[in-house]
């Protein structure tokens, strides 16, 4: 199955709710993700909130084109139970 990110929603400081289309959902602090040229700027928390999921990538992308895989993201999320 190819996964895709359905809904994100800002929790707090760098933790992002995410739900996958395959039903999963959980957390993810990406704070220790927010290094190299396209990542630092989003290290301004009012610049990271600023996240969307794009249907066509499947994924949660910012306003400064920086985006995660959907992979990463749910490899490395905490899942809810």
């Amino acid at each position: 199955m190819i996964l895709h990110v359905r809904e994100a929603k800002y929790i707090r400081d760098y933790v992002i709710w995410l739900k996958f289309n395959d039903g999963a959902e959980g957390e993810i602090d990406l704070a220790r993700e927010l290094d190299g040229e396209m990542f630092a700027p989003l290290k301004d928390r009012s610049q990271f909130q600023k996240f969307r999921v794009d249907s066509e990538l499947g994924t949660i992308v910012w306003e400064n084109g920086a985006d995660l895989a959907p992979e990463f993201l749910y490899e490395n999320m905490r899942v809810l139970a």
